[in-house]
């Protein structure tokens, strides 16, 4: 079966208490891991490239950042969205009535996955608190990934909505940390935002007696912060109610030249978006970062303490040196069940079945709906390629693959 990225059981138990009152979305999630459990069970043919139910429906509903953090494919130091246009960006975005007529027709088609903002900033596109407000009306549980730009603002509508999981990316235990790994345009300082949403979420959870959304802090794993993971989870872990540590999606130059021909060969072109991830986001310190994970880790034990989740859950000096050296290694991920699962859309509308290295689109949902294009034959023939040939040389670092 090889292996299977999953929720982490003390994320589930931990926050039992919160999803109580909520038991349709502790359903969905139950249904989503057992999914991919049963996958070869419930998918005998996938080579066919036909799926079923879509799980999750991820919006990137905007490319737009006031960020430059060094680790991001589209903004970062080498990302893939340098020298855009930021008004044609912004042109081109999704209205929000379009968006709402994909999930009304999702819904009526028996579809009701997770939907999940992110950009860019997400909290940049001026509908974004409807979008959320709309799709929880529809029982969709909302998530999404933000660095904390006007979350304040709008804490009492995403609690009141209610908003599932609220992601706020967190990449030092102070100011100074953070703002270094996460540059703001023209220098602006982005972790009073941070500490500004925490506490005002926190805030009207309280006031309404509410148990949502769920609070995370992610951390994306760098050379800037790896030493301060265990600082970063004694900084904020009276407010978040969990912790997530990526160990950062980059590959090499060798890898994205091999991907490049493996995919013209595949797909007749040649992909761009895997150039936006070339990198070398590396630590210098394997055992000192297999030391913090695992601090980390015995932190979270406790049954007070905020739950912590490792995406990939991967530790070990050794292990720690492949996945950040040896990029050949997929380290037992032999499927990709998120092209099976969950819908990727971009900021401009165009469907990818590939979160990370989106080049390959099967259509756009200003002129479709996803029901229409979700098998279609050109998103078949993509899962099919990926069943049949196996995975691709940039999916041993994808989101996708490794962390959905």
């Amino acid at each position: 079966m090889g292996t299977r990225s999953r929720i982490a059981l003390g994320v589930v138990v931990k926050n039992f208490r919160r999803l109580a009152k909520h038991p349709w979305i502790g359903a969905k999630l139950a249904t989503l891991q057992g999914e991919k459990w049963l996958f070869n069970l419930l998918y005998p043919r996938a080579q066919t490239g036909e799926a079923n139910k879509i799980r999750q429906l991820s919006f990137r509903i905007t490319d737009l950042c006031n960020l430059r953090c060094h680790t991001c494919g589209q903004w970062g130091d080498q990302g893939f969205l340098h020298g855009q246009n930021l008004r044609d960006l912004k042109r081109n975005e999704v209205s929000l009535d379009r968006y709402l007529e994909v999930l009304r027709d999702l819904t009526r088609h028996g579809h009701h996955p997770f939907v999940y903002l992110w950009g860019g900033e997400p909290m940049l596109y001026e509908g974004s608190l409807q979008l959320i407000e709309a799709a929880a009306a529809l029982k969709l549980p909302t998530a999404i990934a933000t660095n904390g730009t006007r979350v304040a603002a709008a804490a009492e509508r995403l609690v009141q909505a209610p908003m599932f999981l609220l992601q706020l990316s967190i990449d030092g235990p102070d100011a100074t940390l953070h703002n270094q790994a996460r540059p703001g345009v023209g220098g602006a300082g982005n972790f009073a935002d941070i500490q500004a949403a925490l506490a005002a979420v926190g805030e009207a959870r309280r006031a309404r007696g509410s148990t949502l959304p769920l609070i995370a802090s992610l951390t994306t794993i760098s050379q800037a912060n790896f030493r301060h993971l265990v600082d970063i989870y004694e900084a904020f872990r009276d407010k978040v109610d969990l912790f997530v540590f990526y160990l950062s999606w980059w590959i090499d130059a060798a890898r994205c030249q091999a991907h490049e021909a493996d995919f013209r060969r595949r797909f007749g072109f040649t992909p761009v978006r895997p150039r936006g991830w070339v990198g070398g986001w590396k630590p210098d310190d394997y055992r000192e970062l297999n030391r913090q994970l695992e601090a980390v880790v015995a932190r979270s034990r406790p049954g007070t303490a905020p739950a912590v989740t490792l995406i990939p859950s991967i530790t070990g000096e050794d292990n720690l040196r492949a996945y950040y050296t040896d990029h050949g290694n997929y380290f037992g991920f032999k499927q990709c069940i998120s092209i099976f699962q969950a819908v990727e859309v971009n900021s401009n509308g165009d469907l990818s079945p590939c979160r990370d290295y989106h080049d390959y689109v099967v259509g756009n949902i200003k002129e479709a709906t996803i029901t229409e294009l979700w098998n279609s034959p050109a998103y078949r023939k993509f899962r099919q390629s990926l069943a049949t040939e196996g995975l691709m040389p940039v999916c041993s670092r994808c989101c996708g693959l490794m962390g959905y």
